[in-house]
């Protein structure tokens, strides 16, 4: 009886042991959200708190901005808790995956608006060569969905040559440059886009290839051999727990010992580095302030732009518009000059390629700090290496499906790619209108927003909002009547832009209405809409009609027509009646960066949201693609017609 007691008090020990090692922390709820309240530790950063926790450092300033200035010991923050966790403490490890072997394969997460031909781009293989790393993938893939990517097996001729690595639970920037025999500064001269918030576990980082490669071994598995001279009396055991090392590594270091241990035999110790490197924590902090510094302003006294396009190319008219946005960047030039900088514009028809390749060998393009235009593809990667090669600010003023942003962090891509767009736009549907009945109506035969219909239900889903679908037909205002809720908003999406499927939907809500007049209906819809003449654009008011895009001008306002005066003095004649419109495309390019290397100098993509963005027609926010490449704009407006017959342009870039 005495010896079951004892076992149930050491059972009872264990347990509170165990339970011990992972602390509780108090939780609260706020507006809806969890948090832990957790008091910093004595020379905690903020790094330390997101790798504790497993948060992004984002999400922790989001909830503490005073963190932002610096974390003080004893300060209280608020810890978010990730949605669906019922943990009473922190995750201190990001959920386990099966462990890969990175010297073969990586692992990527899938981010909002990736395609797999974009993320093949990306690590430089094939779309193919990725599906067969990843059984039954489909082009169908979704945000946070993590696939298995191919290491490049040899080097190449033709483009950069990396590999790639996955940052693990517990890695840090330090950890990552001694695994693989690098300095801390080596990885983020690869990873321009490297910071706090970006070096995240399950982020993806470049690792530079030099002459001597090490193969993929965590640094905190790494070993190094010690020599150890056996001491009378010591035994394999005791060596072991000297060097904090198994019996078993001992006896495969030192085939020796199947005939025994010898005093004064020498015995090779694999010690685990980080035990041997005495200056481990100072070095990881150094390589952690790596992460958190902000180079200086780089000015430049005067701002040399270059803009090559093919302005004698007369198909389409294509020379009118080019011509028309150089104008309006011209007029930008203008503005910028009155607020006090100087610029100096070199303007150059670049025709073909190696025309093109003879004017980008010259010194004065080498000194150039912006560089802006090319059309086509070839033009767009002559550009883009030249811009790389010279470390210039490269801006895509109209091509939305080149893949130079995804490797050359010097790219700005102005024209937003559809992908990414559609994927802003869910996302703007579903805050806006979590609250709405969503019906959306599928035309046959039309598929042009297809890929944003199938966007937009993977969100509605994730966020359990519920929506209907019915097809247009017609009868479409008697399928369509009880789908509709008479005590809320009922929100209409067609599944195309086309303006004859747009008059049958309008069509039959007004004989809904007229049947049912209690009911509120609002239409959603696309950028085409505002090419839309007047009568289709009296029917959005009757429906509050909502529509995205990435450009429109709003005819009152004062800077608008400001422009369009100034425009018609400076070239006595109007604007071509495009959309977008290439003059107001000029302008609004120009300003932004002639401004953003005004106030922030050569170097300033690291305060890139901080440029003044008072846009005529263009939305802009610029995200970069990953911690090596570009940046893709995901500007984005919202336009509302409302039923009292005013349109206002919401801004939702933010």
């Amino acid at each position: 009886m005495r010896k079951v007691l004892s076992l149930l008090l050491l059972a009872v020990i264990f347990i509170a042991i165990g339970t011990a090692q992972t602390p509780a922390y108090e939780k609260i709820t706020a507006n809806g959200q969890t948090f832990y309240k957790y008091k910093v530790k004595p020379g905690e950063g903020l790094y330390a708190v997101s790798r504790t926790f497993n948060v992004a450092v984002n999400d922790i300033l989001k909830y503490n901005p005073k963190a932002g200035s610096g974390l003080q010991s004893g300060q209280e923050l608020l810890i978010p808790v990730p949605e669906n966790s019922n943990a009473s403490a922190p995750v201190t490890q990001a959920k386990q995956q099966s462990p890969l072997d990175q010297n073969r394969v990586f692992r990527h997460t899938i981010a909002r608006g990736e395609t797999l031909y974009g993320i093949a781009q990306m690590y430089n293989t094939t779309v193919d060569e990725i599906a067969r790393y990843n059984s039954g993938l489909t082009e169908n893939i979704t945000e946070g969905q993590v696939i298995v990517i191919p290491q490049q097996r040899t080097l190449s001729s033709t483009h950069e040559n990396y590999r790639y690595h996955t940052i693990l639970p517990k890695e840090t920037l330090y950890s990552v440059s001694r695994t693989y025999s690098l300095k801390p500064e080596d990885l983020i001269a690869a990873n321009t886009g490297l910071s706090v918030e970006t070096f995240q576990i399950g982020k993806t980082i470049r690792i530079p290839f030099f002459q001597t490669q090490a193969d993929f071994i965590p640094y905190e598995e790494q070993t190094q051999n010690v020599t150890h001279k056996v001491k009378r009396g010591e035994t394999l055991y005791s060596i072991s727990q000297a060097y904090d090392v198994s019996v078993e590594s001992i006896e495969k270091a030192n085939p020796m010992l199947a005939s025994g241990l010898k005093t004064n035999m020498e015995l090779a110790v694999p010690v685990k580095v980080t035990r041997l490197d005495e200056n481990a924590r100072t070095r990881e902090i150094e390589a952690n302030r790596l992460l958190s510094q902000s180079n200086e302003i780089q000015k430049a006294g005067v701002i040399r732009v270059g803009l090559l396009l093919p302005f004698l190319d007369k198909s389409g008219g294509q020379h009118l518009r080019l011509q028309e946005y150089y104008e309006g960047f011209l007029l930008a030039v203008d503005k910028m000059k009155k607020e006090g900088a100087n610029i100096e514009v070199y303007v150059f028809e670049i025709g073909n390629k190696a025309k093109l390749e003879s004017l980008l060998g010259t010194m004065e393009m080498e000194a150039l700090h912006l560089l802006i235009g090319g059309m086509t593809d070839d033009q767009i990667r002559v550009l883009s290496d030249f811009s790389k090669k010279h470390n210039i600010k490269y801006i895509i003023p109209f091509s939305s499906k080149n893949s130079e942003v995804q490797n050359n962090n010097n790219v700005f891509q102005v024209n937003s790619p559809q992908s990414y767009l559609y994927s802003k736009v869910s996302g703007v549907f579903t805050e806006t209108f979590r609250k709405a009945n969503v019906v959306i109506v599928n035309v046959p035969g039309r598929s042009d927003k297809a890929e944003f219909i199938s966007t937009l239900k993977d969100d509605l889903k994730r966020r359990n909002i519920r929506y209907n679908e019915v097809s247009l037909a017609s009868n479409l205002s008697t399928d369509i009547l009880p789908l509709l809720q008479s005590n809320g908003e009922n929100v209409i999406v067609p599944s195309t832009g086309d303006s004859g499927s747009l008059r049958e939907i309008t069509g039959a809500l007004e004989k809904v209405h007229q049947e049912r007049q209690e009911i509120v209906t609002r239409l959603f819809g696309y950028p085409e809409w505002q090419t839309y003449n007047d009568e289709i654009k009296r029917s959005f008011h009757q429906y509050g009609t909502y529509f995205y895009t990435s450009f429109y001008v709003d005819d009152q306002d004062f800077e608008t027509r400001q422009f369009v005066e100034s425009f018609k003095q400076w070239y006595g004649r109007d604007l071509i009646n495009t959309f977008p419109k290439y003059g107001m495309l000029g302008y609004d390019t120009g300003i932004f960066f002639l401004n953003a290397v005004y106030r922030f100098g050569t170097n300033f993509e690291q305060r890139i949201d901080r440029v003044p963005t008072s846009s005529l027609q263009f939305a802009f926010k610029f995200d970069r693609v990953n911690n090596w490449g570009g940046f893709i704009n995901t500007g984005l407006y919202l336009i509302h017609y409302d039923t009292d017959n005013v349109v206002y342009k919401i801004n939702k870039s933010r």
